[in-house]
């Protein structure tokens, strides 16, 4: 097998030889056709990632062929088209993950290679009317973003949603499923592009945060959200309190911008608000996203492909997220 192994921190993952991988009992091994990159590999190659191991092969997101199966793990299988969820041990709380929790692609091999293996549990039916990329491209992103809308968001038809930071790969899925949902969806970018991309895709209308006014024209054009999705936090993360409606939520999936500068308890406890965090998603969130793709005929947005030699080039990119939608690998 060929993989992109993280060998060192802040270098270029280098393409090796390995072994054939072997199921052990309980897991079964993939042969990729795709895989997909996340702002989690970028993180973890800029050693901004806790628990990083020299050696590892990085990767949560990948859809394949199921070659071999380990001792105990259903024959049938054999051959089908998989995709994988990469949220690994979550336990048996739906409210949150366990102590065993991990995530594929660390510290467990990932899917910047040609085969992964992984636990029988993980292995899911691909989506019949998605292809190769963007099945690799749904797990991980899309998980994050249905768990966020719907199982911490409680999202209801007709609801007014902000969406922030749109074209990264959750935010882009958030939009989607907040469209399908019925809800009226708003969303914010550096870019006025990344903008007219979200309304083709059914958002109403969106703010470059880069305008200080931002805020004010929301309000004017669309009232109050009930409910926010954020993964930035950070110095202007206050500017969301004010700005969600009395009663509403504000779900954040990251905080890329750090902490917040401050944190108003007032204006939280006044507005009888919801601050809810959330990473990943459970068995049964996994089952309902792609079962939510599948009704609504969902397509993930794919930006860009890249062989798998090429994985460093796709990596540096997200260094200035210039894409709309996700990054994948094709693996021969």
């Amino acid at each position: 097998m060929k993989a992109l192994v993280l060998k060192e921190i802040k270098q270029p993952l280098e393409l090796e030889e390995r072994p054939d991988l072997q199921a052990d009992p309980g897991w079964a091994v993939v042969k990729l056709k795709n895989a997909a990159l996340n702002r989690r590999d970028f993180w973890i190659t800029r050693g901004l990632y806790p628990g990083i191991i020299p050696g590892v092969i990085l990767g949560s997101d990948g859809a394949g062929v199921v070659s071999s199966v380990g001792e105990g793990v259903d024959e049938s299988w054999l051959e089908k088209e998989v995709v994988i969820n990469p949220s690994l041990d979550w336990g048996d709380s739906e409210a949150t993950f366990g102590d065993a929790f991990t995530i594929l692609g660390l510290p467990v091999d990932g899917t910047f290679a040609t085969e992964v293996s992984v636990p029988e549990s993980q292995l899911y039916d691909k989506p019949a009317h998605l292809n190769w990329e963007e099945a690799a491209a749904l797990p991980l992103a899309g998980l994050t973003a249905y768990r966020a809308l719907f199982s911490q968001g409680s999202l209801q038809a007709e609801e007014t949603v902000l969406i922030t930071g749109v074209g990264g790969g959750v935010a882009t899925f958030a939009l989607q499923y907040a469209v399908a949902a019925g809800a009226n969806v708003w969303v914010t970018s550096s870019s006025p592009t990344k903008i007219e991309r979200a309304i083709e895709l059914g958002a109403k209308g969106g703010f470059l945060y880069s305008d200080e006014s931002w805020p004010r024209q929301f309000v004017e054009a669309a009232g109050a959200p009930s409910l926010i999705i954020d993964s930035a936090a950070g110095p202007t993360y206050d500017t969301l309190i004010d700005l969600v409606a009395m009663g509403g939520r504000i779900v954040n999936f990251g905080a890329t911008l750090g902490p917040p500068d401050k944190l108003e308890m007032r204006k939280v406890f006044w507005k009888q608000l919801r601050l809810q965090g959330t990473t990943m998603g459970s068995p049964a969130d996994f089952v309902a996203m792609v079962e939510f793709n599948i009704k609504h005929g969902l397509k993930p947005i794919v930006d860009s492909s890249f062989p798998l030699e090429d994985g460093n080039t796709a990596i540096e990119k997200m260094k200035v997220s210039p894409q709309f939608g996700k990054y994948v690998l094709t693996i021969s």
